[in-house]
């Protein structure tokens, strides 16, 4: 394994970004893998499969989202979905290259299908974790999936913020534990996590992301981009016993992919792929990026 991602920081976008780096020996050829984190993680999440992508001749690097410290909160407070899909795009550039791969989970994987639609140009191919397309997720959630979204519908209230940082971010650790069924996160992730929303403004800027979806209903061009297929190779990887985005949201959606689609799921495993299964999730990526 090489050794621990480096900690960089640039400017794309109009932001300050903080950024994991793994790279193989010679980074001047190497493709560039963006890899991208949800809710409520942060790119520390990723430093194993960063590792194993540089080891595989990849150069990976892991940004912190907008919001998400050490980068920077967004000035104007937008965290939607077409704002962090135009991020993404301006990191490809910023690295000099005309394409590179974007490999998301959960709020990473939404801006791994936004920059896609946005700029398929310059995206060569999607990973995208624990979440289906937009369109199928938007528009076509069932029952069980709108009961196991009650926490969007919680992050919509004010002041929400100060029942997920009671008694420790007890509610929080509750909530991750839930959607990954059997799985017992590590104390040291938990640790991380908490520190990530210890600055009051940040956890705001993380649900900022869920309230953001209520800009959907009259943003025009943001249903334009989110409800179309998505042109460019993708590989949509799921767990098969994840409580968050239940696995009956991954059905019917051929579709909405225009170009080479795979659909894989993982035996036994929950919503943090990458954390309960770090090898088998780091060979699909691998396999499929060389393909």
């Amino acid at each position: 394994m090489n050794a621990a991602p480096a900690l960089r920081r640039i400017e794309a976008n109009g932001l300050e970004f903080a950024y994991l780096e793994a790279a193989p020996g010679q980074t001047e050829n190497a493709p560039l893998v963006l890899v991208l984190h949800g809710f409520p993680d942060t790119a520390a999440s990723f430093e194993d499969l960063l590792q194993r992508l540089a080891a595989a001749g990849f150069r990976a690097c892991a940004p912190y989202l907008r919001g998400y410290a050490p980068s920077a909160l967004a000035p104007d407070r937008d965290y939607s979905v077409l704002a962090l899909g135009r991020d993404v795009i301006a990191l490809i550039e910023h690295f000099g290259v005309p394409t590179a791969t974007v490999v998301g989970h959960d709020w990473g994987a939404a801006a791994a299908y936004a920059a896609a639609a946005l700029r398929p140009d310059r995206v060569q191919r999607i990973v995208a974790a624990s979440l289906p397309h937009p369109r199928r997720f938007l528009l076509r959630p069932t029952r069980a999936q709108l009961r196991a979204s009650h926490y969007m519908f919680k992050f919509q209230l004010p002041g929400w913020e100060r029942r997920v940082r009671e008694n420790d971010f007890a509610w929080l650790e509750r909530l991750v534990r839930s959607w990954s069924p059997g799985w017992t996160p590590p104390e040291a992730y938990l640790a991380t996590i908490k520190s990530a929303f210890a600055e009051p403004a940040r956890l705001s800027a993380a649900l900022g992301y869920y309230r953001a979806l209520r800009r959907l209903l009259w943003d025009r061009e943001s249903w334009r981009y989110l409800l179309r297929p998505i042109y460019v190779p993708a590989q949509v990887i799921y767990g098969e016993r994840d409580a968050c985005i239940l696995p009956e949201m991954y059905r019917d959606m051929e579709h909405l992919f225009a170009d080479d689609y795979e659909l894989a799921v993982v035996p036994g495993c929950g919503h943090f792929l990458h954390l309960e299964q770090p090898q088998a999730l780091a060979d699909r990526v691998i396999s499929f990026l060389r393909r």
